[in-house]
């Protein structure tokens, strides 16, 4: 049987794509969780920073695995 060698933590951070869909569902789940708590969220346009109020917080789309 064959055993994998460990990963250094560098080798593990090179993986940008595992991190971008970690936070991707991080952020996901926390505009979820201020929809569903009656929240506004913090965004900003065209520099500015704006408040969303809950009824108009859209939820992006859960990734495919």
């Amino acid at each position: 049987m064959k055993t994998e060698t460990p990963r250094t933590i560098d080798e593990i951070l090179l993986e940008t794509d595992l991190a971008d869909r970690a936070v991707r569902k991080a952020v996901r789940e926390a505009i979820l969780r201020h929809k569903r708590l009656g929240h506004s969220i913090a965004s900003s346009e065209q520099g500015k920073v704006v408040w969303i109020p809950p009824e108009e917080i859209e939820i992006p789309p859960e990734e495919m695995e």
